[in-house]
């Protein structure tokens, strides 16, 4: 068996990142009036992805052909950006519909705090702004 291969007895483990939402938040039960805000968009958000799924199809190819190496970078641009949009619809929904609603609810903070989390990982940075700004304000040691 090749060394990457999976084997019969291995088995699916969850991953080991942090869940999406605060401990004070739960997925599992929603009453029956819950709907995600994305679900106005589900039709559009699935031809989305059923495009990016033969995009990253498309790109297993070139590289089994042997494609020249900017080719694939150039598709794998696209791919990119295709799940760049399918993020950003996703993220406006959830704005416009889940934090809104916690808003206006008195229950926005950790809604607020997950989202920027998120988006803090997506754009490659860890802390809060508030972190880096005392950061910047400390005088320096000489």
């Amino acid at each position: 068996m090749h060394p990457t291969a999976i084997g019969p007895t291995a088995r699916l483990t969850r991953s080991r990142r942090p869940p999406i939402l605060p401990h004070s938040m739960t997925t599992e039960h929603r009453g029956a009036d819950f709907r995600h805000s994305y679900t106005k968009d589900k039709q559009d958000l699935l031809r989305r992805l059923r495009r990016i799924e033969g995009q990253a199809r498309g790109i297993q190819r070139l590289v089994e052909a042997e494609t020249y190496c900017l080719d694939i970078l150039q598709q794998v641009e696209a791919l990119t950006a295709a799940a760049d949009g399918v993020a950003l619809l996703v993220l406006e929904d959830h704005i416009d519909g889940c934090l809104a609603h916690a808003v206006e609810t008195g229950r926005g903070q950790p809604y607020i705090e997950e989202v920027m989390a998120v988006v803090r990982r997506t754009m490659g940075r860890r802390g809060p702004r508030r972190e880096a700004r005392a950061r910047a304000a400390e005088p320096d040691a000489i």
